[in-house]
């Protein structure tokens, strides 16, 4: 072989060797930072994606209301603020509304009212019945056919006393109201048997408190279909 054929084969070998180096040494450079960059770059996001998640969860627990059909919020009190609400009772109505007692027959102040109006809760101001349904039934207690609004009571099971009664409470604070009765006038059939010591009686065209008025609602419409829907 000529000695400058040799010369230029031997600066070939080497150029290739020192570009095949160079070309390991910076992968193995790369490789590192370009690992350690994804994952500070992945970390971060993945953190503020459960972090927002969590937060939106906290917030609709928050702020998850419960309304009924005429517009009233139902949403259940928490005990604090029952037992706050409680607190400022009458004894009468404390018992009757916490520890679910009967005031004596004939004795309640609401028995005999024939005014017009609304009965709402003693406690909470959930209306409750109102005095188009109020009838009586001859028992010495506030009776009526039908609620006010049939998601503002609730029922359960009393098998209290040896009897099989259904008791009525306040569905926005569970206030203890009476029982509930299958001996009522048509069209229902029902007797709602009431405590007035449970009660409130707002007549009509007094001024209504903010706790037994409906939620402040508007109208939205929305179209849909054609361009003309």
């Amino acid at each position: 072989m000529k000695p400058r054929a040799f010369l230029s084969l031997t600066i070939s070998f080497v150029l290739t060797l020192m570009l095949g180096a160079c070309s390991f040494a910076g992968d193995d450079a790369a490789a590192p930072h370009g690992a350690a960059a994804k994952t500070a770059s992945s970390q971060p996001s993945q953190e503020s994606s459960e972090n927002s998640q969590e937060s939106m969860k906290n917030t609709t627990a928050t702020t998850k209301h419960v309304y009924s059909k005429s517009g009233y919020d139902i949403t259940p009190y928490s005990k604090d603020k029952v037992q706050a609400l409680a607190a400022t009772l009458s004894k009468e109505a404390y018992d009757v509304t916490q520890r679910a007692g009967t005031e004596a027959a004939f004795c309640g102040n609401l028995l005999d009212n024939h005014k017009d109006g609304m009965y709402v809760c003693v406690v909470c101001g959930l209306p409750l019945f109102s005095s188009e349904n109020k009838f009586n039934s001859g028992t010495g207690w506030p009776s009526f056919y039908k609620e006010f609004d049939p998601a503002h009571v609730v029922r359960h099971d009393d098998n209290s006393f040896g009897m099989v009664r259904t008791e009525i409470r306040c569905a926005r604070c569970g206030a203890h109201l009476g029982h509930v009765f299958d001996d009522g006038p048509k069209p229902t059939g029902e007797r709602h048997c009431l405590n007035s010591a449970a009660l409130k009686f707002i007549e009509k065209g007094e001024t209504v408190p903010a706790e037994s008025q409906p939620v402040n609602t508007e109208t939205a419409y929305f179209a849909g279909g054609c361009f003309w829907g």
